[in-house]
């Protein structure tokens, strides 16, 4: 989709994607963060985790980062990893983006399962996706209809899947995570020159209002809380038993003490 993301459309989705990322992602604390995916955007901008990580599923060129390290001003750590097997320990990641992920992965599921595995109690992921009911959908159905007789071009890339966020949403739920926020943007028509987008630019906020969940875009945000997990602190320790004390032993009835009255 990195061919895609240039046009004016790709980067109008891109720019209210960056924007949700550096408003959801400011305050998430903790240690290590990773972005799987789409380097087309460094979602990890606002985010300040000592321990940041860009990780793709393909080999790339090492300048192919430049654009990120130029803009941050800060070296990003480069990695080949598959989605279903990533190369973290049990419990050890605080923060996974998904940009676009799970829809270009040839399974989708399992990746979340991954996401699930790495991520601690309390860790959060961040995902984006395009929305199949939605101008852009539709746009993309019909297209493939008619393009079985040659009649029309696709508008979106032929590359992954939609994923509904309802879809999404049961998944998340059957993997222990607890939905925190959804929201969807990006309402103008699916047309691909820049100033035809420009002149549909009302069509945002009457999206906002009148039809919310039918943006080309959606940004989900959940949390794992795993079912019977206890946060230990400081006082991890057992208490120090008493020493000295009498030993009690089973069956046994202890003996009464006679006292002796003199006259």
């Amino acid at each position: 989709m990195h061919d895609w993301f240039q046009t004016p459309p790709g980067q109008y989705l891109l720019a209210w994607e960056q924007a949700r990322f550096d408003e959801a992602l400011t305050d998430v604390f903790g240690y290590h963060a990773l972005q799987l995916g789409l380097i087309d955007i460094d979602a990890l901008h606002a985010n300040r985790m000592p321990h940041r990580w860009m990780a793709v599923e393909t080999p790339l060129a090492a300048d192919a980062f430049k654009h990120l390290e130029e803009a941050t001003r800060e070296p990003r750590w480069a990695m080949v990893a598959d989605a279903t097997a990533l190369p973290f320990a049990e419990n050890s990641l605080d923060l996974v983006v998904l940009p676009h992920t799970l829809e270009l992965s040839s399974d989708p599921h399992a990746a979340l399962r991954e996401v699930q595995r790495v991520l601690v109690h309390e860790g959060k992921v961040a995902i984006t996706g395009l929305n199949p009911a939605s101008l852009w959908g539709l746009r993309q159905y019909r297209a493939r209809f008619y393009g079985r007789f040659g009649s029309e071009h696709l508008f979106l890339p032929d590359a992954g899947q939609f994923i509904g966020h309802w879809r999404l949403s049961d998944w998340l739920r059957l993997l222990e995570f607890e939905l925190e926020s959804i929201s969807f943007g990006c309402y103008l028509p699916a047309v691909r020159g820049a100033g035809t987008l420009a002149r549909f630019r009302w069509m945002d906020k009457l999206g906002q209002r009148w039809w919310p969940i039918f943006g080309a875009g959606y940004f989900i945000m959940a949390v794992k809380r795993t079912r019977g997990a206890k946060l230990m602190g400081q006082n991890w320790k057992k208490s120090p038993k008493v020493v000295g004390a009498p030993v009690s032993i089973a069956n046994r009835t202890p003996t009464p003490t006679i006292t002796e009255k003199r006259p």
